[in-house]
């Protein structure tokens, strides 16, 4: 352990994948081993600039990310792309095909990109994605991207763990009204309409000022931040470095008025209460008065025999 953490605190990419492997691992012995590898990290954890990223899966996330990556490694970043892909719920099986959809990025000496499949996690964010995120930093990764699947409920997760939550949109997909929802439209700090090329261009102006207007329906956000709306095409890489300069603009005045770190502090605080909500939930299920009562249980449910409620209340009153 100690050889690894003195190899992740050097930047080494294979010791950063052993330790992001080590952290997704469900075994006890290695969930120790884990924790013990995040105490040592977390002193050189915190310095970068954590962006999330969301859409409609065919928005164009990948080419995006990539995209925005060179431009942020040119720029004298090193990047990281923490990329959930979405697991299968018949056999949990995941492509993880990230890497082949940003091939560039993906070679290029100061970025790194780590697929992890979802598995049964809420809305299809990797389970340890927060501490992986700790880990690229303590490897010095400054600019960390975290793509999720973008099929609902991920969002809210996503954004309890970034600095800046970017939501991706296409123009005439018929998504304009659909997409002014109240939750996910609060949550966002800009918006991009993705692929404003070719034919689409004007479309995609229609619908930069569509959101424009349903932004400013909504109440302004604690930092005082007034989310903003552009056009990009990550295909043909223009609008990337306007988007650039947003989000550095967006850090420069988070930092001058405190709420950058106010809002880190708020994060671990949640990431604590969390953690609690899960352990606990495993040390149930991991109980062996549980474990065997529980197939019983369920069927009794099944056969509505007994009532969930009250099937849930005989199980946890096994613990006492």
């Amino acid at each position: 352990m100690p050889q690894l953490t003195e190899r992740l605190l050097q930047g080494e990419i294979a010791a950063l994948s052993q330790g992001i492997t080590l952290i997704e691992s469900t075994r006890q012995s290695h969930k120790e081993l884990a924790e013990k590898l995040i105490e040592a990290c977390l002193p050189s954890s915190g310095n970068s600039f954590r962006l999330g990223i969301t859409g409609v899966p065919g928005v164009g996330k990948s080419t995006f990310i990539e995209a925005l990556g060179l431009l942020a490694v040119a720029k004298g970043h090193k990047v990281a792309v923490l990329a959930v892909d979405p697991s299968s719920t018949q056999s949990g099986g995941s492509i993880l095909g990230d890497k082949t959809r940003m091939a560039q990025l993906s070679t290029h000496p100061k970025a790194y990109i780590r697929p992890s499949a979802s598995g049964q996690s809420l809305g299809g964010v990797a389970r340890k994605t927060r501490e992986a995120i700790m880990l690229c930093e303590a490897a010095g990764f400054d600019f960390i991207i975290v793509e999720t699947v973008g099929v609902g409920q991920s969002e809210t997760v996503v954004h309890s763990m970034v600095d800046f939550f970017l939501l991706l949109k296409l123009s005439g997909a018929g998504d304009e009204l659909q997409g002014i929802k109240r939750g996910i439209i609060e949550m966002a700090d800009a918006i991009a309409i993705n692929k404003a090329d070719g034919d689409r261009v004007q479309a995609a102006q229609e619908a930069k000022s569509a959101f424009a207007k349903a932004l400013h329906l909504y109440p302004p956000k604690e930092s005082s931040w007034q989310p903003k709306v552009v056009t990009c095409s990550a295909l043909q890489h223009t609008g990337i470095e306007e988007l650039y300069s947003l989000l550095s603009n967006y850090r420069e005045q988070m930092e001058a008025n405190g709420f950058f770190v106010e809002k880190r502090k708020e994060q671990n605080k949640y990431w604590l209460l969390q953690t609690i909500d899960q352990q606990l939930g495993q040390q149930f299920y991991d109980h062996p008065k549980v474990k065997k009562a529980l197939p019983k249980v369920l069927e009794a449910v099944s056969q509505q025999e007994l009532s969930p409620f009250r099937a849930a209340n005989q199980l946890l009153a096994l613990l006492h």
